[in-house]
């Protein structure tokens, strides 16, 4: 689903996925209807001493009004909880990339997560903490709040005993919640990087199939969604630690092809195939008439061109554009860039000279020899 940016809060971008917009009258129908006010004015009262009048909370349209207010209430208190975690991590000279809201909550999205465990505890403490600092601030507020002020005082209180449940919930060492994330920079104190991360993720697995047993038995799809969401997001993390760890300490240079196999945009599709077939190369380099870099073409390529115009279509109508990158960049981080333009193929050039190609090819072959050294050395 699409994410539309709304605002931006210290140069980062605030964004809104369509799945909040779809979810929020419903959290609003959801807060304001059945018994519900009076269940959650109940629970207000008890715990901040406020009353509330239920006759003029429930008239005419202010069902649907505190619904509004509370469910745009707690998204804004979710905003500042992930501004928590972006403001430490700005203290720590990180880089945010976007804050996006959607159906399940937040998700402050940094550029590079810190493997000093100090750091990423601060980062991931901070949200609970700024959570529990909004609920002191509304509880606060609906305390001083004259009594003429029901609807906002019931939302002071909503809000006030929601964050908290927000910082409670986020706590849950259900990696990569910020309960995970903190259980494993602690980890990270005595144990390798990879290693904590492991640990965490197993954990955060663990806590997404118990989610989705409680989900599946009280017929909680939120619920649900989340378990999903978390098993899917702990596994995915775990791998990426796992090549971050084997392509430490390497290049572009060190893991790409030199001196590829080359044919001009002017060859046609059919003379192509018969190149390819007698080098036995599934990836070529093509150049122009002036042996310039200007794509890379494929045996992929090759099979979408349409088979009666092999003779007459050229290697440049059917090649591909791919990114060009420096030999000296990161492995790694190139390959996180790569895996978000949609392909792991790139020209290897530094100002206008070309070094060579990388392509998934590359990095399979890389992370095999990387795994047999390691192994070997450990055993």
């Amino acid at each position: 689903m699409r994410s539309y940016t709304i605002t931006n809060i210290w140069g980062i971008p605030i964004r809104v996925n369509t799945s909040l917009l779809i979810f929020l009258p419903i959290l609003a129908w959801l807060i304001g209807s059945g018994q519900q006010i009076e269940l959650y004015a109940g629970l207000i009262g008890g715990l901040t001493g406020v009353g509330f009048d239920l006759a003029v909370l429930r008239a005419g349209p202010m069902p649907w009004l505190v619904g509004l207010l509370a469910a745009v209430g707690l998204f804004v208190s979710v905003t500042i909880h992930e501004l928590g975690h972006s403001w430490v991590a700005i203290r720590y000279g990180l880089e945010i990339e976007s804050i996006t809201l959607w159906i399940l909550g937040g998700l402050a999205a940094l550029k590079t997560f810190p493997k000093e465990w100090n750091r990423e505890f601060w980062i991931a403490i901070a949200g609970p903490i700024t959570s529990l600092l909004v609920a002191g601030v509304c509880y606060g507020a609906a305390v001083v709040a004259p009594t003429s002020l029901q609807v906002p005082r019931f939302v002071l209180g909503w809000l006030a005993i929601t964050n908290v449940v927000l910082a409670g919930f986020n706590l849950l060492p259900a990696f990569p919640m910020d309960g995970g994330r903190i259980l494993r920079a602690l980890l990270a104190r005595t144990r390798p990087y990879g290693v904590a991360t492991r640990i965490a993720a197993r954990v955060g697995v663990v806590f997404a199939f118990l989610f989705a047993i409680v989900a599946v038995l009280n017929f909680q799809i939120i619920l649900l969604l989340l378990a999903f969401f978390i098993y899917g997001a702990a596994t995915t993390e775990s791998k990426a630690v796992l090549l971050d760890e084997l392509f430490e300490g390497l290049t572009v240079s060190d893991i790409m092809t030199r001196e590829p196999a080359t044919v001009t945009a002017s060859t046609t599709v059919d003379d192509f195939g018969s190149q390819m077939l007698r080098n036995r190369n599934p990836i070529h380099l093509v150049v122009d008439g002036d042996g310039d870099a200007v794509g890379i073409v494929t045996l992929d390529d090759l099979k979408k061109a349409r088979r009666q115009d092999r003779d007459t279509d050229t290697v440049g109508e059917i090649m591909r554009d791919v990114p060009r990158v420096d030999p000296d960049a990161d492995a790694f981080d190139i390959l996180g860039q790569l895996q978000g333009s949609g392909g792991l193929d790139a020209i290897v050039q530094r100002d206008g000279e070309l070094f060579g190609v990388l392509t998934d090819a590359d990095y399979a072959h890389a992370m095999t020899i990387q795994r047999g050294f390691r192994s070997g050395v450990a055993g």
